[in-house]
Protein backbone atom coordinates (compact mmCIF):
# COMPACT_ATOMS: atom_id res chain seq x y z
CA UNK A 1 0.00 0.00 0.00
CA UNK A 2 1.17 3.54 -0.75
CA UNK A 3 2.45 5.52 2.20
CA UNK A 4 1.16 8.79 0.79
CA UNK A 5 -1.26 10.61 3.05
CA UNK A 6 -4.73 9.55 1.86
CA UNK A 7 -7.07 12.30 0.60
CA UNK A 8 -9.65 13.39 3.16
CA UNK A 9 -7.35 12.80 6.11
CA UNK A 10 -7.27 15.45 8.84
CA UNK A 11 -3.79 17.05 9.03
CA UNK A 12 -3.00 15.39 12.37
CA UNK A 13 -3.86 11.84 11.37
CA UNK A 14 -1.43 8.97 11.80
CA UNK A 15 -1.53 5.81 9.73
CA UNK A 16 -0.93 2.10 9.88
CA UNK A 17 0.03 0.78 6.45
CA UNK A 18 -0.53 -2.96 6.42
CA UNK A 19 1.12 -4.94 3.63
CA UNK A 20 -0.67 -8.15 4.58
CA UNK A 21 -3.77 -9.33 2.69
CA UNK A 22 -6.93 -8.32 4.54
CA UNK A 23 -9.73 -10.87 4.25
CA UNK A 24 -13.26 -9.56 4.66
CA UNK A 25 -15.88 -11.17 6.88
CA UNK A 26 -18.29 -11.68 3.99
CA UNK A 27 -15.67 -12.71 1.43
CA UNK A 28 -13.13 -10.95 -0.74
CA UNK A 29 -9.83 -9.44 0.24
CA UNK A 30 -7.52 -6.48 -0.28
CA UNK A 31 -3.76 -6.78 -0.84
CA UNK A 32 -3.24 -4.45 2.14
CA UNK A 33 -4.88 -1.44 3.72
CA UNK A 34 -4.37 1.85 5.48
CA UNK A 35 -5.92 2.67 8.86
CA UNK A 36 -6.09 6.30 10.01
CA UNK A 37 -6.05 7.12 13.70
CA UNK A 38 -5.18 9.89 16.15
CA UNK A 39 -3.95 9.76 19.74
CA UNK A 40 -3.93 11.92 22.87
CA UNK A 41 -2.11 11.48 26.16
CA UNK A 42 0.58 8.90 26.91
CA UNK A 43 0.70 5.17 27.49
CA UNK A 44 1.74 4.32 31.04
CA UNK A 45 4.65 1.90 31.66
CA UNK A 46 2.23 -1.04 31.98
CA UNK A 47 0.57 -0.03 28.68
CA UNK A 48 -2.84 -0.63 30.23
CA UNK A 49 -4.39 2.85 30.33
CA UNK A 50 -5.60 2.95 26.72
CA UNK A 51 -9.11 4.05 25.77
CA UNK A 52 -10.18 3.28 22.20
CA UNK A 53 -12.96 5.28 20.51
CA UNK A 54 -14.70 3.75 17.51
CA UNK A 55 -16.73 6.30 15.55
CA UNK A 56 -20.11 6.76 13.95
CA UNK A 57 -20.72 6.75 10.20
CA UNK A 58 -19.12 9.99 9.07
CA UNK A 59 -16.54 11.26 11.63
CA UNK A 60 -12.81 11.19 11.07
CA UNK A 61 -10.29 10.10 13.69
CA UNK A 62 -9.95 13.74 14.74
CA UNK A 63 -12.07 13.57 17.87
CA UNK A 64 -10.31 16.49 19.56
CA UNK A 65 -7.58 19.08 19.04
CA UNK A 66 -3.92 18.31 19.73
CA UNK A 67 -0.47 19.62 18.87
CA UNK A 68 -0.43 18.26 15.33
CA UNK A 69 -3.91 19.59 14.57
CA UNK A 70 -5.21 22.40 16.82
CA UNK A 71 -8.60 22.55 15.10
CA UNK A 72 -11.62 21.44 17.12
CA UNK A 73 -12.47 17.78 16.76
CA UNK A 74 -15.92 16.25 16.38
CA UNK A 75 -15.99 15.40 20.12
CA UNK A 76 -13.95 18.35 21.37
CA UNK A 77 -15.86 18.89 24.66
CA UNK A 78 -15.41 15.22 25.59
CA UNK A 79 -11.75 14.41 24.91
CA UNK A 80 -8.79 16.24 26.41
CA UNK A 81 -7.02 17.21 29.65
CA UNK A 82 -9.51 17.25 32.52
CA UNK A 83 -12.40 16.42 30.20
CA UNK A 84 -14.70 13.36 30.56
CA UNK A 85 -12.30 11.22 28.51
CA UNK A 86 -9.32 12.61 30.35
CA UNK A 87 -6.08 12.55 28.39
CA UNK A 88 -4.09 13.31 31.53
CA UNK A 89 -5.07 9.88 32.85
CA UNK A 90 -5.71 7.88 29.70
CA UNK A 91 -3.97 7.25 26.40
CA UNK A 92 -6.82 7.82 23.97
CA UNK A 93 -6.84 6.47 20.43
CA UNK A 94 -9.65 7.24 17.98
CA UNK A 95 -9.82 5.13 14.83
CA UNK A 96 -11.36 6.13 11.52
CA UNK A 97 -13.52 3.25 10.30
CA UNK A 98 -12.39 0.99 7.51
CA UNK A 99 -14.55 1.94 4.53
CA UNK A 100 -14.55 5.64 5.30
CA UNK A 101 -13.12 8.45 3.16
CA UNK A 102 -11.37 10.19 6.07
CA UNK A 103 -8.00 8.49 5.70
CA UNK A 104 -8.70 4.76 6.08
CA UNK A 105 -8.99 2.48 3.08
CA UNK A 106 -12.46 2.44 1.55
CA UNK A 107 -14.37 2.47 -1.73
CA UNK A 108 -12.95 5.93 -2.54
CA UNK A 109 -9.36 4.67 -2.20
CA UNK A 110 -7.27 3.86 -5.26
CA UNK A 111 -7.21 0.28 -6.47
CA UNK A 112 -3.48 -0.31 -7.10
CA UNK A 113 -4.23 -2.63 -10.01
CA UNK A 114 -6.32 -0.10 -11.97
CA UNK A 115 -5.12 3.25 -10.68
CA UNK A 116 -8.76 4.24 -10.18
CA UNK A 117 -10.99 4.34 -7.08
CA UNK A 118 -12.32 0.97 -5.95
CA UNK A 119 -15.93 2.21 -5.86
CA UNK A 120 -18.26 -0.79 -6.31
CA UNK A 121 -15.33 -3.20 -6.79
CA UNK A 122 -14.52 -2.78 -3.11
CA UNK A 123 -15.38 -5.97 -1.18
CA UNK A 124 -18.67 -6.07 0.71
CA UNK A 125 -18.03 -4.41 4.05
CA UNK A 126 -19.26 -5.46 7.49
CA UNK A 127 -19.06 -4.14 11.04
CA UNK A 128 -16.80 -7.11 11.80
CA UNK A 129 -14.31 -5.75 9.25
CA UNK A 130 -14.18 -2.40 11.04
CA UNK A 131 -13.40 -4.29 14.25
CA UNK A 132 -10.71 -6.41 12.61
CA UNK A 133 -9.03 -3.38 11.06
CA UNK A 134 -9.01 -1.59 14.42
CA UNK A 135 -6.85 -4.44 15.74
CA UNK A 136 -4.14 -3.43 13.28
CA UNK A 137 -3.83 -0.06 15.02
CA UNK A 138 -3.68 -1.63 18.49
CA UNK A 139 -1.04 -4.07 17.32
CA UNK A 140 0.97 -1.22 15.84
CA UNK A 141 0.74 0.70 19.16
CA UNK A 142 1.64 -2.36 21.23
CA UNK A 143 -1.63 -2.36 23.17
CA UNK A 144 -2.76 -5.82 24.23
CA UNK A 145 -5.58 -4.81 26.54
CA UNK A 146 -7.76 -1.70 26.70
CA UNK A 147 -8.71 0.04 29.89
CA UNK A 148 -11.94 1.03 28.17
CA UNK A 149 -13.70 0.83 24.84
CA UNK A 150 -16.00 3.71 23.84
CA UNK A 151 -18.51 3.41 21.01
CA UNK A 152 -21.16 5.96 20.04
CA UNK A 153 -23.76 5.13 17.35
CA UNK A 154 -22.17 2.89 14.67
CA UNK A 155 -19.15 2.90 16.96
CA UNK A 156 -21.21 0.97 19.50
CA UNK A 157 -21.88 -1.75 16.94
CA UNK A 158 -18.21 -1.78 15.95
CA UNK A 159 -17.33 -2.08 19.64
CA UNK A 160 -19.64 -5.06 20.10
CA UNK A 161 -18.06 -6.77 17.10
CA UNK A 162 -14.60 -5.96 18.50
CA UNK A 163 -15.52 -7.43 21.90
CA UNK A 164 -16.89 -10.57 20.27
CA UNK A 165 -13.61 -10.84 18.38
CA UNK A 166 -11.51 -10.00 21.45
CA UNK A 167 -13.57 -11.14 24.46
CA UNK A 168 -10.79 -10.65 27.03
CA UNK A 169 -9.01 -7.54 25.74
CA UNK A 170 -11.05 -4.73 27.38
CA UNK A 171 -11.87 -4.14 31.03
CA UNK A 172 -14.65 -1.57 30.60
CA UNK A 173 -17.12 -0.67 27.87
CA UNK A 174 -19.02 2.58 27.35
CA UNK A 175 -21.77 2.17 24.74
CA UNK A 176 -23.62 5.30 23.63
CA UNK A 177 -26.86 5.47 21.62
CA UNK A 178 -26.24 2.19 19.84
CA UNK A 179 -27.69 -1.32 19.66
CA UNK A 180 -27.01 -4.94 18.84
CA UNK A 181 -28.96 -4.72 15.57
CA UNK A 182 -30.93 -2.16 13.57
CA UNK A 183 -34.69 -1.89 13.97
CA UNK A 184 -37.01 -1.78 10.90
CA UNK A 185 -37.49 2.00 11.14
CA UNK A 186 -33.74 2.63 11.00
CA UNK A 187 -33.36 0.17 8.14
CA UNK A 188 -36.17 1.89 6.23
CA UNK A 189 -34.62 5.34 6.65
CA UNK A 190 -31.19 4.22 5.52
CA UNK A 191 -32.64 2.20 2.66
CA UNK A 192 -34.35 5.33 1.36
CA UNK A 193 -31.13 7.31 1.77
CA UNK A 194 -29.29 4.78 -0.36
CA UNK A 195 -32.07 4.83 -2.94
CA UNK A 196 -31.76 8.61 -3.21
CA UNK A 197 -28.08 8.26 -4.09
CA UNK A 198 -28.30 5.39 -6.57
CA UNK A 199 -31.31 7.03 -8.28
CA UNK A 200 -29.36 10.19 -9.01
CA UNK A 201 -28.76 10.49 -12.78
CA UNK A 202 -25.06 11.13 -12.12
CA UNK A 203 -24.61 8.03 -9.96
CA UNK A 204 -23.75 5.94 -13.05
CA UNK A 205 -23.28 2.69 -11.12
CA UNK A 206 -20.53 4.29 -9.10
CA UNK A 207 -18.69 5.77 -12.08
CA UNK A 208 -19.27 9.41 -11.10
CA UNK A 209 -16.50 11.98 -11.30
CA UNK A 210 -15.51 15.10 -9.39
CA UNK A 211 -17.06 17.17 -12.17
CA UNK A 212 -20.26 15.13 -12.28
CA UNK A 213 -21.04 14.18 -8.68
CA UNK A 214 -24.44 12.74 -7.57
CA UNK A 215 -25.12 15.89 -5.57
CA UNK A 216 -28.92 15.70 -5.60
CA UNK A 217 -28.91 12.15 -4.25
CA UNK A 218 -26.39 12.99 -1.56
CA UNK A 219 -28.28 16.13 -0.60
CA UNK A 220 -31.58 14.28 -0.18
CA UNK A 221 -29.90 11.40 1.67
CA UNK A 222 -28.37 13.84 4.14
CA UNK A 223 -31.71 15.54 4.73
CA UNK A 224 -33.31 12.20 5.54
CA UNK A 225 -30.43 11.45 7.86
CA UNK A 226 -30.81 14.75 9.70
CA UNK A 227 -34.52 14.04 10.15
CA UNK A 228 -33.66 10.81 11.95
CA UNK A 229 -30.75 12.21 13.97
CA UNK A 230 -32.76 14.85 15.82
CA UNK A 231 -36.25 14.87 17.34
CA UNK A 232 -39.65 16.45 16.57
CA UNK A 233 -39.62 17.93 20.09
CA UNK A 234 -36.40 19.80 19.41
CA UNK A 235 -37.57 21.16 16.09
CA UNK A 236 -40.87 22.36 17.53
CA UNK A 237 -38.97 24.28 20.18
CA UNK A 238 -36.15 25.46 17.91
CA UNK A 239 -37.98 26.31 14.70
CA UNK A 240 -41.72 26.16 15.23
CA UNK A 241 -43.33 27.57 12.09
CA UNK A 242 -40.80 30.36 11.63
CA UNK A 243 -40.25 31.42 8.01
CA UNK A 244 -36.82 30.90 6.49
CA UNK A 245 -34.72 33.87 5.36
CA UNK A 246 -31.57 32.18 4.09
CA UNK A 247 -32.58 30.94 0.66
CA UNK A 248 -34.64 32.40 -2.17
CA UNK A 249 -38.19 31.07 -1.68
CA UNK A 250 -39.36 28.67 -4.37
CA UNK A 251 -42.61 27.00 -5.14
CA UNK A 252 -43.24 23.75 -3.24
CA UNK A 253 -40.48 24.29 -0.74
CA UNK A 254 -38.07 26.48 1.21
CA UNK A 255 -40.71 28.49 3.05
CA UNK A 256 -39.92 27.46 6.63
CA UNK A 257 -36.86 27.70 8.85
CA UNK A 258 -36.76 23.92 9.27
CA UNK A 259 -36.39 23.59 5.49
CA UNK A 260 -33.45 25.98 5.32
CA UNK A 261 -31.82 24.16 8.26
CA UNK A 262 -32.00 20.85 6.39
CA UNK A 263 -30.74 22.45 3.19
CA UNK A 264 -27.74 24.01 4.92
CA UNK A 265 -26.82 20.72 6.59
CA UNK A 266 -27.11 18.88 3.28
CA UNK A 267 -25.07 21.39 1.28
CA UNK A 268 -22.20 21.14 3.79
CA UNK A 269 -22.18 17.35 3.50
CA UNK A 270 -22.62 16.77 -0.24
CA UNK A 271 -18.99 17.19 -1.26
CA UNK A 272 -17.54 16.29 2.10
CA UNK A 273 -18.24 12.56 1.94
CA UNK A 274 -17.84 10.08 -0.86
CA UNK A 275 -21.15 8.56 -2.08
CA UNK A 276 -19.82 5.00 -2.31
CA UNK A 277 -18.36 5.17 1.18
CA UNK A 278 -21.69 6.43 2.43
CA UNK A 279 -23.53 3.52 0.80
CA UNK A 280 -21.15 0.88 2.17
CA UNK A 281 -21.17 2.23 5.73
CA UNK A 282 -24.92 2.77 5.71
CA UNK A 283 -25.66 -0.79 4.61
CA UNK A 284 -23.36 -2.48 7.10
CA UNK A 285 -25.35 -0.94 9.97
CA UNK A 286 -28.46 -2.66 8.65
CA UNK A 287 -26.86 -6.06 8.15
CA UNK A 288 -25.07 -6.28 11.51
CA UNK A 289 -26.65 -8.44 14.20
CA UNK A 290 -24.56 -9.19 17.27
CA UNK A 291 -26.82 -12.12 18.11
CA UNK A 292 -26.58 -13.78 14.70
CA UNK A 293 -25.82 -17.49 15.01
CA UNK A 294 -26.76 -17.58 18.70
CA UNK A 295 -29.96 -18.48 20.52
CA UNK A 296 -30.07 -15.04 22.17
CA UNK A 297 -28.18 -11.81 22.58
CA UNK A 298 -27.18 -12.93 26.07
CA UNK A 299 -25.61 -16.08 24.62
CA UNK A 300 -23.84 -14.06 21.91
CA UNK A 301 -22.24 -11.78 24.51
CA UNK A 302 -21.52 -14.48 27.12
CA UNK A 303 -17.82 -14.98 26.23
CA UNK A 304 -17.04 -11.28 26.75
CA UNK A 305 -15.07 -10.79 29.97
CA UNK A 306 -15.70 -7.19 31.04
CA UNK A 307 -15.36 -5.79 34.54
CA UNK A 308 -18.09 -3.23 33.86
CA UNK A 309 -20.16 -1.57 31.20
CA UNK A 310 -22.28 1.56 31.02
CA UNK A 311 -24.99 1.70 28.37
CA UNK A 312 -26.31 5.21 27.63
CA UNK A 313 -29.41 6.02 25.60
CA UNK A 314 -31.67 9.01 24.97
CA UNK A 315 -35.43 9.08 25.36
CA UNK A 316 -36.04 10.98 22.08
CA UNK A 317 -33.76 8.85 19.88
CA UNK A 318 -35.98 7.50 17.11
CA UNK A 319 -33.10 5.88 15.21
CA UNK A 320 -31.74 3.79 18.08
CA UNK A 321 -34.67 3.68 20.55
CA UNK A 322 -34.05 3.55 24.27
CA UNK A 323 -35.40 0.01 24.59
CA UNK A 324 -32.51 -1.20 22.44
CA UNK A 325 -30.01 0.07 24.99
CA UNK A 326 -32.10 -1.56 27.73
CA UNK A 327 -31.90 -4.86 25.84
CA UNK A 328 -28.14 -4.59 25.55
CA UNK A 329 -27.72 -3.70 29.22
CA UNK A 330 -29.94 -6.61 30.27
CA UNK A 331 -27.83 -9.06 28.25
CA UNK A 332 -24.57 -7.90 29.84
CA UNK A 333 -26.11 -7.90 33.31
CA UNK A 334 -27.47 -11.43 32.83
CA UNK A 335 -23.93 -12.52 31.99
CA UNK A 336 -22.63 -11.21 35.30
CA UNK A 337 -21.05 -7.98 34.04
CA UNK A 338 -21.45 -5.02 36.40
CA UNK A 339 -23.80 -3.01 34.21
CA UNK A 340 -25.12 0.52 34.51
CA UNK A 341 -28.00 1.53 32.22
CA UNK A 342 -28.30 5.33 31.93
CA UNK A 343 -31.34 6.75 30.11
CA UNK A 344 -30.95 10.48 29.46
CA UNK A 345 -33.77 12.96 28.93
CA UNK A 346 -32.67 15.09 26.00
CA UNK A 347 -34.79 16.62 23.24
CA UNK A 348 -31.94 16.41 20.70
CA UNK A 349 -32.50 12.80 19.67
CA UNK A 350 -29.76 10.54 18.39
CA UNK A 351 -27.33 13.43 17.99
CA UNK A 352 -27.56 14.29 21.68
CA UNK A 353 -24.13 12.79 22.36
CA UNK A 354 -22.69 15.35 19.91
CA UNK A 355 -24.53 18.42 21.20
CA UNK A 356 -26.10 17.95 24.65
CA UNK A 357 -22.88 18.06 26.61
CA UNK A 358 -24.48 19.20 29.85
CA UNK A 359 -25.96 15.70 30.09
CA UNK A 360 -23.27 13.65 28.38
CA UNK A 361 -20.19 15.07 30.07
CA UNK A 362 -21.14 13.77 33.54
CA UNK A 363 -22.57 10.52 32.17
CA UNK A 364 -19.26 9.72 30.46
CA UNK A 365 -16.83 11.33 32.90
CA UNK A 366 -18.33 9.86 36.07
CA UNK A 367 -18.18 6.37 34.60
CA UNK A 368 -14.57 6.53 33.45
CA UNK A 369 -13.43 8.04 36.74
CA UNK A 370 -15.13 5.18 38.58
CA UNK A 371 -13.23 2.59 36.51
CA UNK A 372 -9.79 3.67 37.72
Amino acid sequence: MSKDIPPGSPPGSKFVYSQEPFRFHLGGELPGLTQAYETWGALNPARDNAVMILTGLSPSAHAASHGDDPSDGWWEPMVGPGKPIDTERFFVVCINSLGSCRGSTGPASINPETGRPWRLDFPELSVQDIAAAADLVLEHLGIEQLHALVGPSLGGMSSLAWLQRNPERARHFLCISSAAAAEPFAIAIRSLQRECIVSDRLWREGQYSDDEWPETGMRLARKLGMMSYRSPQEWSKRFGRLPQKRYTPRRFGMDFAIESYLESAAVKFVRGFDPCCYLYLSQLMDTFNAAEGHVSLQAALAPIQLQSTRIIGVNTDILWPLYQQQELAAAFEANGVATDFVPLNSIQGHDSFLVDYDRFRPAVGDYLRATE
